[in-house]
């Protein structure tokens, strides 16, 4: 059994507010969005190894790779609900998980908070304007173009 005493750790040592410099602040019984941003960005990384990987093996070895690559192709493959919502699915989570990704980013090199926010305006509009667009064109896309 020790005799010593615990040592006791001086006020100085740590300035108060100061245990975890980079950890967000937040309000009482406020949803921890870090914690639910970095759990997406590990689930969704999951799966869009996957879904990339069958993606490029369907597209560039499967048959004649991509040779056979024409928009008679991507018709007949876009005719049909799974692969609609394969290439959806792959979509939502790369512009999701890469949006993530950045905004990470910006908070971690961004020093002045109006830089931060205008940053983070312009990621959102680009992944907003790039989901509506792409989903736009997964959903209608017509092969009897006149």
């Amino acid at each position: 059994m020790s005799t010593r005493a615990p040592v006791q750790q001086r006020s100085h040592d740590r300035p108060a507010g100061l245990d975890n410099p980079r950890a967000p602040r937040r309000r009482a019984g406020m949803p921890n969005f870090e914690k639910y941003a970095w759990l997406f960005m590990r689930f969704s990384g999951v799966v869009l190894v996957f879904l990339a990987l069958g993606h490029l093996f369907v597209m560039l070895m499967w048959d004649d790779g991509v040779y056979r690559i024409d928009f008679n192709y991507v018709a007949q493959r876009w005719h049909s609900p799974f692969w609609q919502t394969w290439d959806l699915l792959l979509l939502w989570l790369a512009q999701l998980h890469g949006g993530n990704g950045l905004r990470t980013i910006i908070d971690d090199y961004s020093r002045k908070d109006s830089t931060r926010f205008w940053l983070n305006t312009l990621l959102a509009l680009s992944m907003a304007f790039t989901l509506v667009l792409g989903s736009y064109v997964l959903l209608t896309f017509d092969p009897n173009m006149s």
